[in-house]
Formats: structure tokens, C-alpha cells, sequence
């Protein structure tokens, strides 16, 4: 039997594609290391009750970020982007607020804690190092903790201390 060139063009075409490969989620449990962070918040400065912020941090993109939109009252708000890094083993951050540039951060889970560590540098303090420190407390709600050093981390002095409450009114 002969078979054309033609016949085997549509031999060829009436196979089902295969399918395309699923693409690997980030469902590790490194790539989970700030699972508990991610929600919508009432920010308040720790001890006490005048909130200065909401914050949705969501696990977005097949589970491979975590992106925070910080809202605070006074209206100059911000994003950051985390995601775990395979390669280096660490997480990363990076920040833009409303405020030219962004700041870098990386660092990763120690203990019960995610602490993060970057350089934000200001016109005050061209080399100041920022450590932040997330902290899931037993009543559901989380510390973010910063402190800045301008001694290249010999010393540290606190900079903020906040409170990121569960959001009540979280409409579905």
C-alpha cells in the first residue's frame, strides 16, 4: 500500500496534542514559611488602640509570592513582593512605597519567626540596615518588628512596632 505525503499529514494531525506540562507549584514547606502572614489586617502600633493601617497580604501566582498592600490611614501606601528562593534557600523582599526607589530585603524562617534584613538607606543615614522581625502571636495576630542600625548592624534601636489584627468586616 502507498501512502501520500497528504494521508500522513492527517495521520499526524488527528492524534490528540499532548498535554502541555503542569507547571511545579511552590508548595513546599519553605514556600509556605510565610503562610501566616497572609490575610487581611487592622494595623495598630503594639499596646495600643489607634489603628494606623490596613494590610492585605495575599499567596498569589501558584503559591510562589506573597504580596502585601499596605494601606495605611494617612494615605502613603506601598507593596511588597516575597517569595522563597530555591537557590539560595532564602526568602526576598522587595519593597515600593510612595516614595521614589525600593528596598531589598532577604533573610528567611528562624525558629517561629520570619526575619528579613536590607539596607534602606535615607539622606539622614545613607547606611541604614533595617531588621524586621514577623512574629505569629497565640491570639492570631502577627508583630512586625523593625530596627534599624547605622553601625552596620553592632547596634540596633527600634524604628516600628506593629500589630496586624485580623480584619472583622472581611467581606467574601
Amino acid at each position: 500500500m502507498f501512502i501520500t505525503p497528504f494521508v500522513l499529514a492527517l495521520q499526524s494531525t488527528s492524534q490528540a496534542p499532548a498535554a502541555p506540562p503542569s507547571t511545579p507549584g511552590c508548595d513546599s514547606e519553605a514556600h509556605a514559611g510565610f503562610d501566616f502572614w497572609v490575610g487581611e489586617w487592622d494595623v495598630y502600633p503594639n499596646g495600643q488602640d489607634s489603628k494606623v493601617a490596613d494590610s492585605r497580604i495575599e499567596r498569589k501566582h501558584n503559591g510562589c509570592a506573597v504580596i502585601e498592600s499596605w494601606m495605611p490611614l494617612n494615605g502613603r501606601g506601598g507593596t511588597s513582593l516575597n517569595h522563597y528562593d530555591g537557590t539560595t534557600g532564602q526568602w526576598q523582599q522587595k519593597w515600593v512605597g510612595s516614595s521614589p526607589g525600593a528596598v531589598e530585603f532577604a533573610g528567611g524562617v528562624t525558629g517561629d519567626r520570619m526575619v528579613l534584613t536590607g539596607n534602606w538607606p535615607s539622606a539622614q543615614a545613607p547606611h541604614t540596615l533595617v531588621r524586621m522581625t514577623y512574629t505569629k502571636n497565640e491570639d492570631g495576630s502577627v508583630r512586625q518588628f523593625g530596627e534599624a542600625s547605622t553601625d552596620h548592624g553592632v547596634s540596633w534601636q527600634t524604628s516600628f512596632d506593629f500589630i496586624y489584627r485580623p480584619k472583622q468586616d472581611v467581606s467574601e
